[in-house]
């Protein structure tokens, strides 16, 4: 290890140089790496909604619905006028209305009234359009043109547009402020003037590196995305911080730099090795889940510690070395209070706190996994945007309609009338459009033009286009679906199709439920054991992991308390994530307890441990804090919000436990965590 880092000190320019390269090639690269917005996509591929609009989209023209558009105070004439204006959009591949569902020429009210109240109702029109993917923001910024602002659109396709177009500008904010806000930490924490830019530069380095890298996945989600460099900066930042400060520490036994440097490297390569092995460790969880966003999240956050690992042992050092100088010329006064007042308060609350902390434990997990969730994307975007304003519109008009598309062998015209029969039966279907709904399965199939033909049959398949009354997702949705699939495979038994935003949302939570458990167990006993590995000791690990797992789950009982409902995506995520980010809090706080109790006794080593490691703690802790609330209350795309709200949150619960629980374990628990080692009694 010296031999290496010893090389690293001898070419510090070429290393620069190096990273500099890199630096601006993964600059360039970043503008390359495509964002997928849509959370339907991240399904796994085997899921039946996945193979269903695969299979769809092979055999017909025209996609599965995905915007619908409301417009206000039109007859029927002129209803049919936007609808053709709507289908000459570039990229709608199908417009479905009134019109396709009956037969408009004869009197309205002599029609069923169900099926005429799903497209049109009190002078209003409700479209139901499929728009291509590659097309959807060209193709929904058409659609709104053509109908205006004064009417309504929604959907699946909408909520990606919007989300494409506003989380951009969104994150740039968000890491304008976060960027401030650690170089004012970093101004009061450090003692040179120069030392922030330093460190924002080495963390800047690794970040560019990491988004550029990202081009090897072909394209990384809208979570990803957003929530990706901010993270990193957050968990990243106390390794520059740790290593400068080592070098100044050596630099007081070894006035040579070069040679400081060095055993800064060494002396320090363990501890912050470790934290961010387990940082890597908590990330590499999420790669184990089914919905594949999972993994997006997961390689990218993990690839991107590494990364900040490598700038740390290699380029930092080869940046420091070349600026050590103008360091010294900017020292100035620490501006940080001495925390020795708060670490002997800390002492006196250690045992009440740990009492207190007993006492929640079983509570606060009960209720982080009793919380009501969304599931899809129905409820990104709250009423106070346009798209959540349009939404309501249309449901206050409409109700939470849904369209699903069915497909089944063709060539059975008598089956199909008699399951066509039955899901009429279902009274959240209020219409149905297909070859034996439209023409009867008397009439032969070429009596019927070919356009409305192509839409209906296909050279294997028979398409029926079912409106629902239920919303995109829910209790009474999920049960709709599962109704649909069984009478589907009562008569096609393993032969149907079957697709929709609410099918897809019931494939997600399907899939996302189910990744819960093994999630948590892998991030969990992965950082158990790295912990276990490099501290030496089986009591050790049981005691941090814990302590952590108690804040996730105060975190996460915080909405069930507060009785609202979250993201499930969002619940997900944040354990693996609050757990790799926030484990270093107490791993430092444990190896700096048992240094201390090699010279001291228990009380002293608790209140020099405290008063030791609280500005390290918050410098981390307050700025994973600030990018999370500022993702919290800036983004507008509710999933996104929320798990900001989480992460913040979360690390706020970290921070409390590490600083006031903790110490009070590590003081009762005392003999299991020093060990055999030689200590005051």
């Amino acid at each position: 290890m010296k031999k290496f880092f010893t090389g690293i000190v001898n070419h510090k320019k070429s290393i620069i140089a190096f990273f500099m390269l890199i630096f601006v090639a993964c600059a360039v690269m970043g503008d390359f790496v495509a964002v997928n917005y849509d959370m339907n996509a991240y399904l796994p591929e085997d899921s039946h909604s996945t193979v269903s609009i695969n299979v769809m989209e092979e055999e017909f023209d025209g996609g599965i619905p995905n915007v619908r558009v409301m417009i206000s105070d039109v007859t029927i004439p002129e209803a049919l006028k936007y609808k053709e204006k709507l289908e000459s959009v570039e990229g709608v591949t199908s417009v479905t209305w009134l019109d396709d569902a009956a037969d408009i020429t004869v009197p309205l009210a002599t029609l069923d009234t169900d099926t005429v109240e799903t497209y049109y109702k009190d002078n209003t029109a409700l479209y139901s359009i499929a728009v291509k993917e590659s097309y959807i923001i060209s193709g929904v910024d058409d659609i709104r043109e053509i109908i205006g602002d004064d009417n309504a659109m929604t959907g699946s396709a909408v909520s990606t547009a919007v989300a494409t177009e506003n989380t951009v500008k969104e994150i740039q904010l968000i890491a304008v402020i976060a960027v401030i806000f650690v170089l004012i930490v970093l101004i009061f924490t450090t003692n040179s003037w120069v030392e922030p830019l330093i460190v924002l530069g080495g963390l800047g380095v690794a970040i560019v590196i990491n988004n550029g890298t990202n081009l090897m996945f072909g394209e990384i989600s809208f979570v990803t995305n957003a929530a990706g460099s901010i993270l990193q900066l957050a968990v990243s930042l106390d390794y520059s911080v740790f290593l400068i400060h080592r070098f100044e520490e050596c630099r007081r036994e070894n006035p040579d730099a070069k040679g400081a440097m060095i055993d800064a490297l060494c002396k320090s390569a363990t501890s912050i090795l470790s934290s961010g092995l387990t940082t890597v460790i908590g990330f590499l969880a999420l790669v184990l889940m089914r919905f594949r966003i999972g993994p997006d999240l997961g390689l990218a956050l993990a690839k991107g510690v590494a990364i900040s690992l490598i700038t740390v042992f290699v380029f930092m050092p080869a940046l420091v070395l070349c600026t050590y100088k103008l360091l010294d010329k900017t020292r100035h006064k620490n501006l940080m209070p001495s925390f020795n007042g708060f670490g002997r308060f800390v002492q006196r609350i250690a045992i009440p706190m740990v009492c207190i902390f007993a006492v929640m434990v079983i509570p606060a997990y009960l209720a982080s996994n009793s919380n009501s969730y969304y599931y899809g994307s129905s409820e990104i975007f709250g009423e106070e945007t346009q798209l959540g304003s349009d939404t309501a519109a249309i449901e206050d008009k409409f109700g939470k309609n849904d369209t699903y598309v069915l497909l089944v062998p063709c060539g059975d015209t008598a089956t199909e009338t008699v399951l066509s029969n039955e899901l009429h039966k279902l009274p959240q279907v209020t219409s149905i459009i297909s070859y034996v709904d439209m023409a009867g399965a008397e009439i032969p199939m070429e009596y019927l033009d070919e356009d409305t033909l192509s839409q209906l049959v296909s050279e294997n398949y028979s398409r029926m286009v079912i409106a629902v009354d239920v919303p995109y997702e829910g209790e009474e949705t999920f049960t709709l679906v599962e109704s649909i699939r069984d009478i589907a495979n009562q008569y096609y038994p393993g032969e149907y199709y079957l697709a929709g935003s609410g099918v897809s949302t019931y494939d997600l939570m399907d899939t996302v439920t189910s990744d819960m458990l093994k999630v948590n167990l892998l991030a969990i006993g992965a950082v158990f054991i790295v912990l276990l590995i490099t501290l030496h000791s089986i009591s050790l690990p049981i005691i941090l992991v814990l302590s952590i797992e108690t804040a996730i789950w105060l975190n996460l009982s915080v909405p069930y308390f507060m009785d609202s409902t979250i993201f499930y995506i969002a619940y997900l995520i944040i354990s693996s994530i609050q757990l790799g980010a926030t484990v270093d809090y107490a791993i430092l706080m444990t190896d700096r307890y048992k240094e201390n109790r090699l010279s001291m006794g228990k009380k002293e080593a608790v209140i020099n441990t405290v008063s030791g490691v609280t500005i390290s703690i918050l410098v981390s802790g307050s700025v994973l804090t600030t990018v999370g609330l500022l993702l919290g209350y800036i983004s507008t795309n509710q999933l996104l919000a929320q798990l900001g709200i989480f992460i913040g949150r979360g690390a706020i619960f970290s921070l409390v436990i590490v600083l006031f629980v903790l110490p009070g374990l590590l003081y009762l628990f005392d003999r299991l965590v020093i060990g055999k080692k030689r200590h005051i009694a």
